[in-house]
C-alpha cells in the first residue's frame, strides 16, 4: 500500500537525502490516490479542478512511498506523533482504516484530518490508535465557506462532525483548521474561533498560501501584522481570557485592539500535541507565520525579523 510523505518527514526518515532547517516533531503522511480529490476547494492543489502539482498540499511536496518502507524507517525520525492527511475519494474510509491499523504497530499517537465520516468509523479509528481528528472547516465564516469550499459537505455538516468528534474523542480533540486570508472579516473569524471552543473543539490556524494552478493562485497571503493579531486573539479566546466582545474592531470588521498582552507561545504552531509543521505556509528566509519552536522565534527576534502585536 502506498502513502504520500511530506518532504521534511521523508528527509527525517532517511527516505530522501537533503538538509532541513527545522525538523518535524510529527511524521506527516497523506493518503495516496491516483487522482484528485472529489471536492473542489479553491485554495487546494488537490482540488478536483486544480491544475497544480498533485504532489503538493499547501506549498509542501508529498512524494509517494510504500507504507511498508515508511514503517520500517519511522524510528529514524524521532517522531512523537503521526499525522495522516487525507483527500476525499470513494475508497477513503477503507484505506484510512488499513493505514491506521498498520501505523498503530509503531506505538505512537495518531492524528487524522478527514472529511465527515460516521460515528462507527470514528470509533474504529479510535481503536486503531487515533486520538485527534482534524476538521477542515478552513473558512472563517459561512459566507466565505460557500464561496471557496466547493465541497460535498456543507458548513452545517462540518459543525455536526465537530460535535460528533468531541462526543467520541473528548473535549479538545476535534481540531478545526482555519485559514486566515480567504476573504473573511476578522470579527467573523473570531466568532468562529469562539464557537469552536464553546463546542469543545480546538483551533489550528493556517495562513493562506497561493499555489500556482489553483483557483486562488492570484490571491495574496495575509499581511503578517494581521496574522499576528489573529494569533494573539486566538490565544486569549482559547485561554478564556477574552471574548469576541472584548476586542475592538473598525467599521469594516478589522481587528484593531487586543485587550491583553500574550506570551510568545501564542505565535507557535497550534494544533495537536507535538505538531510544529515547519515551513508549511512560508519559504525559508522569511518571517514565519507559525513558529515551530521558541528557539526559532527567539532567533528571528535577534535578527529583527519578528512582528509583534
Amino acid at each position: 500500500m502506498k502513502v504520500r510523505v511530506s518532504y521534511g518527514t521523508a528527509i527525517a526518515m532517511g527516505l530522501i537525502k537533503a538538509k532541513m532547517l527545522s525538523s518535524p516533531t510529527t511524521a506527516y503522511l497523506m493518503t495516496y490516490h491516483n487522482g484528485r480529490c472529489l471536492n473542489d476547494c479553491k485554495f487546494c492543489p488537490q482540488a478536483r479542478s486544480s491544475k497544480a502539482d498533485i504532489e503538493k498540499l499547501s506549498r509542501i511536496t508529498w512524494p509517494v512511498f510504500e507504507l511498508e518502507d515508511v514503517i520500517k524507517n519511522f524510528h529514524r525520525g524521532n517522531f512523537s506523533r503521526i499525522c495522516l492527511q487525507t483527500v476525499d475519494y470513494p475508497e477513503l474510509v477503507e484505506d484510512v482504516l488499513k493505514i491506521t491499523e498498520a501505523l498503530s504497530e509503531l506505538g505512537k499517537p495518531i492524528s487524522i484530518s478527514i472529511t465527515p465520516v460516521s460515528r462507527g468509523t470514528l470509533e474504529e479509528l479510535k481503536s486503531n490508535g487515533v486520538d485527534y481528528i482534524g476538521i477542515g472547516l478552513d473558512a472563517g465564516s459561512k459566507e466565505v465557506y460557500e464561496k471557496v469550499k466547493i465541497s460535498r459537505y456543507s458548513w452545517d455538516d462540518m459543525w455536526k462532525f465537530l460535535d460528533e468528534t468531541v462526543r467520541v474523542f473528548g473535549k479538545g480533540r476535534g481540531v478545526v483548521h482555519l485559514i486566515v486570508g480567504l476573504g473573511e472579516k476578522d470579527i467573523d473569524l473570531l466568532r468562529t474561533i469562539e464557537e469552536v471552543y464553546s463546542r469543545g473543539g480546538s483551533v489550528s490556524l493556517f495562513a493562506f498560501t497561493p499555489i500556482k494552478g489553483t483557483a486562488l493562485e492570484k490571491l495574496s497571503s495575509p499581511p503578517i501584522e494581521r496574522y499576528r493579531k489573529i494569533q494573539a486573539a486566538h490565544y486569549l479566546i482559547k485561554a478564556g481570557r477574552a471574548k469576541v466582545e472584548d476586542f475592538e474592531f473598525d467599521d469594516a470588521g478589522n481587528l484593531i485592539r487586543i485587550p491583553h498582552k500574550v506570551p510568545y507561545t501564542a505565535f507557535l504552531t497550534q494544533g495537536c500535541p507535538f505538531c510544529n509543521r515547519p515551513y508549511y505556509n512560508e519559504r525559508p528566509g522569511r518571517e514565519l507565520y507559525n513558529y515551530p519552536s521558541i528557539e526559532v522565534l527567539v532567533e528571528d527576534m535577534e535578527k529583527g525579523r519578528f512582528t509583534g502585536v
